[in-house]
């Protein structure tokens, strides 16, 4: 099968003119052309791929406090029936496993010092399978939550903004008081600390308290577990999952995935990562489109080829073909590179940041303010593509008018002066 001619025409004018000295000029604006798709390609992708690096690692962090789903009663009210509820949960396929709760928020306070938290009574025996923080205590500081004997768990940020270590005590403040002859009294209670943890977000180690469930009820006046924690084996279904648990228990319980208890939070990351994306496109752009000026150049170069192969029998329409070919070679040869560049980055960022660092003897991300000491980075397919096809469309569409400009030429007038 022949090849085309335009095909032929379009390659040789793409790599034309490094050896002469007339066409090096067009040549090197074609290679920078190239070279700028390839950067901005390269830009979006290791770009990208950084701030899912990035979210990734926040949300891996969140989760390992937080469960997949949560199962509440709305009014704050011990759950009806937990055990026939605990069960209907767990029958579902996906559910890894499931521990109840008692939540609430509280004061600790510590001789003048006084700090909000959001208090979490917990079953030390099931906890671990919900939560990873949970499951990393499990053997150290979890057994240390006996009934009766009011021990708390603090965050680390928490711990020590009170100024407290573990055999020190505090005192829990519950809202909701006793009734007496001279107002309401807040209930209060002595707690002894018996261990901190650290989450790596701040958020939850600055607020979190753990108590034993039954501590908690007794602290808050309820009748037992005011909610059920859930774990599932993909955390990106759990809203189907939750409105699948949600269909199969009393339409008095709320059910709350991990989506919806952080939806600013992602809402803000999604705004910020498609404005990157948009701001590093225009990159992209600004070198597609210097494929004009490489086109119109080789056009106004290639006048006379041009009216000779009209008078050979080339219609305008295949001139208007090698020129475009002329163009998408340029494109797609800049955005494999970009895509090879970038991909070669990201892939590697976590050895490439570090000699870099010491290279340059600093510290990008210093352990001590950021909570991620790594450059953290997650390629994934769905941005990818996006950003190789746009480049693809750029480089195609900078090359129509040019290409059309020279199906216009008159070979007449091309060759008056030759």
């Amino acid at each position: 099968m022949q090849t085309p001619y335009e095909l032929i025409l379009g390659w040789r004018y793409t790599r034309a003119g490094r050896a002469t000295r007339r066409n090096g000029f067009i040549s090197f604006i074609s290679g920078v052309s190239m070279l700028g798709i390839a950067l901005g390609v390269a830009a979006l992708i290791i770009v990208l791929s950084v701030m899912n690096g990035f979210q990734k690692e926040v949300r891996d962090r969140m989760l390992g406090v937080l469960s997949h789903i949560e199962v509440f009663e709305p009014s704050g009210q011990a759950i009806p029936h937990l055990a026939e509820t605990i069960a209907r949960i767990e029958r579902h396929p996906e559910v890894v496993g499931a521990a109840p709760f008692v939540g609430a928020q509280a004061l600790i306070a510590r001789g003048e010092d006084m700090k909000g938290a959001l208090v979490r009574g917990i079953d030390p025996v099931l906890e671990p399978k919900v939560t990873d923080l949970a499951a990393e205590l499990s053997n150290t500081m979890l057994p240390r939550l006996v009934p009766g004997e009011f021990g708390v768990i603090l965050g680390g940020e928490l711990a020590r903004s009170l100024g407290v270590i573990a055999g020190d005590s505090v005192t829990l403040i519950a809202p909701s008081g006793q009734v007496t002859p001279a107002g309401v009294v807040p209930r209060i209670r002595q707690m002894t600390v018996v261990g901190t943890f650290d989450s790596g977000h701040f958020e939850y180690d600055s607020a979190l308290a753990l108590i034993h469930q039954e501590d908690a009820a007794r602290i808050f006046r309820v009748e037992g577990p005011t909610g059920v924690r859930v774990k599932i084996k993909n955390l990106h279904e759990a809203r189907e999952v939750a409105v699948s648990i949600a269909a199969d228990l009393d339409p008095g319980l709320l059910v709350r995935d991990w989506t919806r208890q952080n939806r600013t939070w992602f809402a803000a990351v999604q705004l910020e990562k498609r404005m990157m994306f948009i701001i590093l496109t225009l990159i992209v752009a600004v070198a597609a489109f210097n494929l004009v000026s490489t086109l119109v150049m080789t056009v106004t170069d290639k006048r006379a080829d041009i009216a000779i192969l009209r008078t050979l029998g080339a219609s305008p329409r295949s001139i208007m073909g090698v020129f475009m070919v002329q163009g998408a070679m340029v494109g797609v040869i800049g955005t494999g590179a970009g895509l090879l560049l970038g991909l070669g980055v990201a892939y590697n960022i976590d050895t490439l940041v570090p000699a870099l660092e010491r290279l340059l003897g600093a510290s990008f991300l210093p352990q001590d303010i950021y909570l991620i000491s790594r450059m953290p980075s997650d390629p994934q397919q769905t941005d990818i593509v996006p950003v190789a096809v746009i480049s693809l469309v750029l480089a195609f569409l900078a090359t129509i008018y040019p290409s059309w400009r020279a199906s216009r030429v008159n070979p007449a007038e091309a060759l008056r002066y030759e």
